[in-house]
């Protein structure tokens, strides 16, 4: 498939890999959360004729920062919606050679909460494939727990009555 081939460097690099270590939104990894984004943004650029190719792998590097942001640490930062693309970015151009877009797609795509406007429609479809991701990333999470919280309420219920039919 041509998506897989467009980021298959990056995906398969083990620095990236390791963000399969990281949580991003609830029990989706920094790595799923930027492989959704990615995926996202290569549907959404190809079909309206748009450079997909820069927008994909810009897409996939765009939470490069390598650390638990839930974490106060040494390596987490305060602030780190601000903060945590320019860390991102200087991690991706440490391992890749990155183009003028895929620059600007990874240090905006946290518009509005960063103030600096993306500069190209790329840019602003990453932003808001990433939006679109977090929401479905927390949706699925708590239509999850939601099924759970169901079946242990029938659980207790069930259990009660078994105990009280026995007393």
């Amino acid at each position: 498939m041509e998506f897989d081939e467009i980021i298959k460097d990056i995906k398969n690099n083990k620095t990236v890999l390791q963000m399969k270590n990281f949580r991003q939104h609830y029990d989706t990894s920094c790595y799923e959360h930027c492989m959704n984004v990615a995926k996202y943004t290569y549907l959404i650029c190809k079909k309206h004729n748009l450079d997909y190719i820069s927008a994909t792998r810009a897409a996939m590097l765009h939470d490069l920062f390598l650390y638990d942001w839930r974490v106060k640490s040494s390596k987490s930062p305060r602030f780190h919606g601000y903060k945590h693309p320019k860390i991102a970015l200087e991690n991706s151009k440490k391992l890749f050679d990155l183009n003028e877009k895929e620059k600007d797609i990874i240090l905006k795509h946290m518009w509005p909460l960063t103030l600096s406007l993306p500069k190209y429609k790329e840019s602003f479809i990453v932003t808001l494939a990433d939006k679109y991701s977090t929401f479905i990333e927390t949706k699925e999470y708590y239509k999850h727990n939601y099924k759970l919280q169901k079946i242990y309420r029938y659980a207790y219920v069930f259990l009660c009555l078994l105990v009280f039919r026995i007393v």
